[in-house]
Parts: structure tokens; sequence; C-alpha cells
């Protein structure tokens, strides 16, 4: 009886939010699990992992890294330039058989309006979909919908300073997902033979607005929190200096659009784990470190009174 080949999965963008979570779920499945970087010393992977400097801005950087993989996890984080000699090679596979490639792409192709507003990077995602659907290999997009880590770019900052989050469009609604749900549904993406459709829509379970996932932040620390809605105007003005002026006229623009709809809410996590998707409630339970006071907060409120 011939041994069980064990596969080799390649995951670009190992160090990401998502890419690290998917080189957890791949080594949990028991695969060969090599990571692509720049820099090996401060990539901090686990040791089962097998390193493969490259760099996709120098496509030929690349060839030792997909040398025998079975399938790769694509995160792109390059100018677009590179894009088709990387993909060509990702794509590769000897003959008779085709490797699949799973990408993390963005939800811009699906009928909700907030995936619908001008985003610099729609650009690059559907380019770099239109790479790999002219290529050989067995291409999924993975199109996740608004991160539930979000909140700790966008709120953390001030409920560990307070009770109150200032923030327009309270109202907006999303479905956040979490990302560990992400990582799980790619592996699953990689590992399977099942032939899934090529676009993977994945959502957190309910939609929610904005002003609601900052109470359910409240919830899980057992303090009550309180929205206060900013302008537009407003927020241009508390972001100004901190976050890029077009990343805020992007957020702005699509929450304003996402008004009276609720949000593009899927089964896909359900549909292909057979488990339903974390609530951002849950989500919020896990993180709450994240929002609590520390000393150095708690010395700044001290010091405002």
């Amino acid at each position: 009886m011939q041994p069980e080949l064990v596969p080799t999965v390649l995951v670009t963008g190992a160090t990401s939010r998502v890419g690290r979570l998917v080189v957890d779920e791949l080594l949990r499945a028991g695969v060969r699990v090599r990571a692509l970087t720049r820099r090996p010393d401060q990539a901090r992977l686990p040791r089962d992992v097998e390193i493969a400097i490259g760099d996709l801005t120098i496509p030929s950087s690349l060839d030792a890294a997909v040398d025998g993989i079975d399938a790769s996890f694509l995160v792109w984080t390059a100018p677009v330039a590179s894009a088709e000699a990387v993909i060509a090679r990702l794509a590769a596979a000897p003959s008779g058989e085709r490797r699949r490639v799973v990408y993390l792409s963005s939800p811009h192709r699906t009928p909700h309006p907030f995936f619908q507003q001008p985003n610099p990077l729609r650009g690059l995602h559907a380019e770099l979909e239109r790479l790999l659907a002219a290529t050989a290999a067995d291409c999924v997009v993975l199109r996740p919908g608004i991160f539930a880590s979000n909140a700790l770019l966008w709120w953390a900052p001030q409920i560990r300073l307070g009770d109150v989050v200032r923030w327009p469009f309270g109202d907006a609604e999303t479905a956040p997902i979490d990302e560990r749900d992400i990582a799980a549904v790619a592996a699953r993406l990689l590992l399977d033979d099942e032939p899934y459709s090529r676009d993977v829509v994945v959502t957190g379970p309910a939609s929610l607005s904005q002003a609601a996932q900052i109470h359910a932040i409240g919830a899980a620390l057992g303090r009550p929190l309180r929205f206060e809605e900013l302008s537009p105007d407003e927020f241009r003005r508390e972001t100004a200096g901190a976050w890029p002026g077009a990343a805020v006229e992007m957020l702005l623009s699509a929450w304003r659009a996402t008004l009276g709809h609720p949000a593009f809410v899927t089964s896909t996590v359900e549909d292909i784990l057979g488990m339903p998707a974390r609530t951002f409630a849950a989500w919020a339970g896990d993180h709450t470190i994240a929002f609590r006071r520390t000393a150095t907060s708690a010395g700044a409120i001290q010091r405002d009174r």
C-alpha cells in the first residue's frame, strides 16, 4: 500500500490578520505549511512551519517557494505590476495536475450597496481575479465582509479611555465576521476536493448597526457604553492627520450608502464548516482585554477630570 501523501500548502501574507490564522488552521489539519515571508527573522511563526524567503515584487524569488506545492493561499500585499508573473508561478503545476489557489479578495461584487462604493483596493482585487481566472489553476475567490477586528482600530482607543464612543452613522448596518471563521473556511477551501463556486462570500451571522456593535462590546465588558453620533465633518476633523483622507471618505461614503439597508448576510460559514459563524457578541467576549482600561488610560481619565 502506498503511503498517503501529505499536501503542501503555501501561505502568502502568513503574518497578516487572516494569513496567520490560516497557518494555524492548516497545521491543525496536519498538512505541510510553507510560509512566504520577506523577513524570516520577524515572522514568529510556529516551528512546524517551513519558512520560504520571497518577495511578491520579485516573482523569481518565489521559484523555490512554489516548488512542490499542492495549493496556495494568496494575500496580495504588493503593487499590481508583478501580479501576473507571481500568479503564473502559483498556478503552474506538473502535467496532469491542477493546483488550487484561494485568493483573499473583497466582496466588491456582491449586491449590497456597502460593497459597491468606490474603493482604492477594488480595482486591484478585480485585476488579481482576472489574472487568476486566466490561468489553468483551480481558483477560488474568498470574499469576506467587514472584519470584526476593525472594532479594535475604530473603537478600542475610545473605550479604553471612557464609556462614550463618538462615531458617525451609528445606524449603518454591517455583518462583522470573526477572522477565525474566515481562516477556517479558507483552510477547508484549500484542502477539500469539493467543486466550490468560484466566488465564496463569507459574513457574520447577523446584520448589526454600528451602535449595536458598540453596545455588544459594552455588554462583554460588563459596563454600558454610550454611542454619540458624529457628523461626517466632525469625523473628518477628529481623524485628520491620523487617518488617510481617502480612507475616511471611502468609509463615510460606504456607511452613508447602507442607511436603510440591512447588511448582506450569507450562510456560507455554516454551509462549509457545518457550524454557525461566530456572533459579534462572541467575538467581543473573546477580545475584552483589548478594550479594558489600563493603568495608563485610567491615569489619563483622572487627568482629564
